[in-house]
């Protein structure tokens, strides 16, 4: 009997220590890909070749608007930024025939990158005058690669995005 119960007793050790052993490699398989996360979203930073997809958009009037059947791109490159992003919002000044969107290809004026607060994230800010507006562009991109985009121009209300950031190839899409 007694060896019955000192046979149990190492039984469930042994299977609560494998159970341990498992959790543990499985939280450093986590911290593994999150880490070669930060480093992709790293490395795109530091290119300056990104691509932004909004899957939300947020106007000024509150009310969150889905974006995943709306076509949406905004391509930074050091020396163009292409913009094709819908517009919900008040338009002070649109052209006569203008489509709702947000739509221009400049040359930016300033083009600036900082970490964020804490060390955690970075922020671009880029200036485009684009033919009949100036745009200013706000990207607030966290090491996950999820980001917020902001964007204020003379002739309609601010507007915000909320989004991914992919390559330069293939922007990220959930």
């Amino acid at each position: 009997m007694k060896a019955k119960t000192t046979f149990i007793a190492l039984l469930l050790v042994l299977v609560m220590v494998s159970g341990f052993a498992q959790e543990s490699s499985k939280k450093e398989q986590r911290e593994r890909v999150k880490m070669e996360k930060r480093n992709q979203v790293e490395a795109l930073i530091n290119s300056r070749e990104l691509v932004f997809s909004a899957s939300r958009a947020l106007p000024q009037s509150g009310q969150s608007i889905d974006l995943t059947t709306n076509p949406n791109r905004l391509s930074f490159h050091p020396d163009k930024i292409m913009c094709f992003m819908p517009y919900f919002g008040r338009a002070y000044h649109v052209d006569y025939g203008g489509d709702a969107g947000i739509r221009f290809e400049g040359k930016p004026k300033e083009f600036r990158i900082t970490t964020g607060k804490r060390g955690k994230g970075y922020e671009i800010n880029v200036k485009v005058p684009a033919q009949n507006d100036n745009y200013q562009l706000n990207l607030f991109v966290s090491p996950d690669g999820s980001a917020t985009l902001s964007i204020n121009c003379n002739n309609r209300s601010a507007i915000s995005y909320f989004g991914e950031i992919g390559t330069a190839e293939e922007p990220k899409t959930k």
